[in-house]
């Protein structure tokens, strides 16, 4: 006996079939995904030092214009990973 969900995703693969990927796509999938991880890491670690600057100075107003630096940043990076996977899986 099948599981409702099991049921629901015969119903949306028979109505919009998944692509599947090539060896070659989920390789560079994955590779950006580290190339993304990365850079993610590499802002936060900038972040971190200058909050840490900006506490030790007792200067609250540019530690948190640094996290909303950083949030930004971070959510920029995000899209332009979804962009790019996005882009791989087309091809």
């Amino acid at each position: 006996m099948k599981s409702a969900y099991e049921l629901a995703m015969e119903r949306l693969n028979k109505v919009s079939p998944g692509k599947t990927l090539t060896a070659a796509q989920k390789e560079q999938i994955a590779e950006l995904e580290s190339l993304y991880k990365s850079r993610i890491a590499q802002a936060e670690l900038a972040a971190e030092e200058e909050i840490a600057a900006a506490e030790r100075n007792r200067d609250q107003e540019t530690a948190d214009k640094v996290r909303a630096r950083l949030k930004v940043e971070r959510a920029k990076l995000q899209a332009e990973l979804e962009e790019r996977k996005s882009t791989t899986r087309e091809r």
